[in-house]
């Protein structure tokens, strides 16, 4: 299988490496609350952005298209952009019940995102076989998310220190902020909503 990689490929997967690595921090983070490693697993998803436009670019540069390497950035995408950022927010104090059915949700969302995406890419294109435009928010946006949650890190507003607080409804509690991912989440889903493809 590895002889069929071609060079865009290998920028898919440092992709997915950079979410998983960012993922594990986020666990070594929750366990020993170790600063440093609260600090890769945000760093680590800038650079899996990066990857992310360039295997796509390379891929075009060397019109080496595939459907493996579609397959491989729909789900290096879904670790980078949608598992690391809920394990992010999880490390940082949104571990309540709802806590965890909004992050689930929202990597959900991601997940039939993607997979929209490659059903729908070939309607969607055009002549030149690029696709116009995005139906929904692409899920690389998520790293808005990560951005805030960085903020709030930066910050001291994480654990206990949450903006918004935190409520006790029926058996869990949620915090209010665990929110936003539903909303993000929703954004990837719509069909309405359509985002000019760059």
């Amino acid at each position: 299988m590895i002889r069929d990689f071609q060079m865009a490929d290998l920028f898919t997967l440092a992709n997915g490496f950079g979410g998983m690595a960012s993922v594990l921090c986020s666990m070594r983070y929750v366990a020993d609350r170790e600063p440093s490693a609260l600090l890769a697993a945000f760093a680590l998803l800038p650079v899996s952005l990066v990857c992310d436009v360039l295997d796509g670019r390379i891929a075009r540069w060397q019109k080496r298209a595939s459907l493996l390497g579609q397959e491989l950035d729909s789900l290096a995408d879904a670790v980078s952009f949608g598992v690391a950022p809920a394990a992010l927010a999880f490390a940082l104090g949104m571990r309540g019940g709802w806590d965890g059915a909004a992050l689930v949700y929202f990597v959900g969302c991601g997940i039939s995102r993607l997979a929209r995406y490659n059903a729908t890419a070939a309607t969607l294109s055009d002549d030149s076989g690029k696709v116009r435009y995005f139906e929904g928010t692409p899920i690389p946006s998520s790293l808005l998310l990560v951005i805030a949650l960085a903020v709030f890190a930066r910050t001291g507003r994480i654990h206990e220190q949450l903006p918004l607080g935190a409520l006790t409804l029926g058996p869990f509690v949620l915090h209010p902020l665990s929110l936003i991912f539903v909303l993000s989440g929703s954004a990837m889903i719509s069909k309405t909503l359509r985002i000019p493809k760059p």
